[in-house]
């Protein structure tokens, strides 16, 4: 029942971002309003820390307002259980943004791209530090790639 909770509450907390599941349309969306791209990669219905990132930093308000500001946010998402698999389009979708940017399967794993797909930075696990320190990070290595 708890584990029902946790993973209720961090699909409501990423219903009020909002979350793209192509990393192609991202791009254009990212050269359109000149914005850096965050990837993440979660196992919504198995991963505690996927879970925990998602409600606390990502559900935050002051990481939606930066997100809604800066950047164009991405999940892959890969479920394991039945009731919850992805369509095999979106599942296809994400198994290639996998091979491309997480080929050793970390969960979670947040990646900070250019409008181009080129990596800035990466977080693997859950960041060990505040939500404002994260936000810092993420604005720091949007101003060293300029």
């Amino acid at each position: 029942m708890k584990r029902l909770f946790i993973l209720s509450l961090a699909v409501v907390c990423m219903s009020f971002i909002n979350w793209h599941h192509n990393l192609q349309d991202a791009k254009q969306l990212a050269k359109k309003e000149h914005k850096h791209i965050l990837l993440n990669f979660s196992g919504s219905d198995w991963c505690g820390p996927c879970i925990r990132l998602h409600k606390e930093m990502f559900g935050s308000e002051q990481f939606q307002k930066f997100a809604d500001a800066n950047l164009i946010l991405v999940n892959a998402d890969f479920p394991r259980s039945k009731k919850n698999q992805l369509p095999s389009a979106q599942q296809k979708i994400n198994d290639a943004i996998a091979d491309q940017y997480n080929s050793k399967g970390s969960f979670p794993f947040t990646i900070l791209l250019n409008e181009d797909g080129k990596v800035i930075k990466e977080w693997e696990g859950f960041p060990k530090t505040t939500i404002d320190d994260f936000i810092e990070d993420i604005k720091f290595s949007i101003d060293t790639d300029k």
